[in-house]
């Protein structure tokens, strides 16, 4: 019998809520790892050039950066009787799923560059769904104490997920095709899926549409039910002067993550004379080392010291890494310098992702919690898009190298304003939103 009071809620346990935060991250990161490393590897290694890899990332990547629009649908539209957000996550899943099988089914070759932007950016659209979902998840079920340790097993989470795919899917389109490696992300998403059919959000809850069960009273409470509300709290959260600031923070992050995973495999296959399966085995060795990272030492340095000396300390550690590559590049020849790099960028790409997470979750209203930290999200992952873009242009602006001038002005920009500004750091400064918003939510229209 189905109760609804009984099984597995997330805001009964806290390990219950690291873990599911946690495998979810892993689900997301599949995607990520088959189409923005094991695809451009395969790409690099038959003869495809910057500019194709380059055109292919940008539109897997363009997603990520639209991504806002999907807050304000999740903030406003939501099956509430199963949660705020449970049941966007079980429909984008569905939809990923959908899209990998068809992409098994049209199997496009390396040169049909236009089809496998269209497959990359078509599932990558899906996952964004999921991903806003499971960030508004983390910032309504996660309480202050926990947003430290939970960004790191998030990211952590997503990193091992990558790390995965991208072996995984290295090694079996090296020898068995693409059609197999895309249904092979299918199936670990699927299996996801039938674990998150099972938990619920908060008590009294539904596991799936037609099963027992209610909305929570706390969800109903906190639903804003007009669009004028939903943009008008968005707007007032956005523009105050410490938020606009960390605007460019996340855009410097994003263009490193944008470059490098197609100027990994660009190096590795052009310069070392490394396969398509090497390559991958690499950025999946690099994945875990970061998975491993993120949960241990960055959640430990995050509560220990604070997101911002820590992100200060990475953006600091960054521009060392980007430096030693742009003056080294004689030396890209050398398989260790390769390694080297994509251990370096891969693991620092987290490490900064998980110190930086808590500020913006501590900024977002309840209310709107998707949907403004999307709007975060999305400008980081526009800085991937640009990044993506950028590598695209390495053959006008005087070879690959450069690229490492433009991921280096997108860091030095987020250093000077981590010196510069001061970002708050207790609770108590946001609750200054919900107040707001709740004037403004009195005052609105209602149609």
């Amino acid at each position: 019998m189905d109760h609804a009071d009984s099984g597995l809620v997330l805001e009964r346990s806290r390990a219950l809520r690291l873990f599911t935060l946690f495998i979810l991250y892993v689900g997301q990161g599949m995607p990520i790892g088959l189409f923005f490393f094991a695809v451009p590897a395969w790409m690099a290694s038959n003869g495809a050039s910057a500019a194709e890899v380059g055109s292919v990332s940008a539109l897997t990547a363009l997603p990520w950066s639209l991504k806002l629009v999907n807050g304000f649908i999740m903030d406003r539209y939501t099956f509430l009787a199963m949660g705020r957000r449970r049941a966007w996550i079980l429909s984008a899943q569905s939809v990923m799923i959908a899209c990998l099988v068809a992409a098994a089914l049209i199997n496009p070759a390396v040169g049909d560059v236009a089809i496998l932007g269209a497959i990359g950016f078509t599932v990558n659209l899906a996952t964004t769904f999921q991903d806003v979902a499971v960030d508004g998840l983390a910032v309504d079920i996660m309480s202050e104490d926990e947003r430290a340790r939970g960004s790191g097993m998030m990211f952590g989470g997503q990193s091992i997920g990558v790390a995965t795919a991208t072996a995984l899917c290295g090694f079996v389109i090296e020898d068995y095709g693409a059609p197999t490696a895309y249904l092979i992300v299918a199936a670990l998403i699927c299996a996801l899926s039938l674990y998150l059919a099972v938990v619920r959000e908060r008590v009294g809850e539904r596991r799936l549409p037609w099963s027992a069960g209610s909305a929570n009273p706390r969800n109903l409470e906190i639903q804003l039910a007009a669009w004028w509300p939903l943009l008008g709290t968005t707007l007032v959260a956005l523009t105050r002067p410490v938020s606009l600031l960390f605007l460019p923070v996340l855009l410097g992050r994003g263009t490193l993550y944008g470059a490098a995973s197609g100027a990994g495999p660009l190096i590795g296959a052009n310069y070392a004379g490394l396969g398509t399966a090497q390559i991958a085995s690499l950025t999946a060795m690099a994945g875990l080392v970061a998975g491993v990272l993120c949960m241990t030492l960055g959640g430990w340095l995050g509560d220990r010291f604070g997101a911002k000396r820590i992100a200060i300390l990475w953006l600091g550690v960054g521009l060392v890494m980007l430096a030693g590559m742009y003056w080294g590049e004689p030396y890209w020849s050398d398989p260790r310098v390769v390694a080297a790099f994509i251990f370096a960028w891969v693991s620092l790409d987290m490490l900064l992702t998980v110190a930086l997470l808590p500020i913006p979750m501590r900024l977002c209203d309840p209310k709107v919690a998707a949907t403004q930290f999307t709007i975060y999200m999305a400008v980081s992952n526009f800085g991937i898009s640009f990044g993506a873009f950028m590598l695209g242009k390495t053959d006008m602006m005087g070879g690959l190298s450069s690229i490492f001038l433009v991921v280096g002005g997108g860091y030095l920009v987020a250093l000077g304003l981590m010196l510069i500004v001061k970002f708050p750091r207790r609770p108590e400064y946001y609750a200054r939103a919900a107040r707001t918003a709740m004037v403004l939510d009195t005052a609105a229209p209602t149609g």
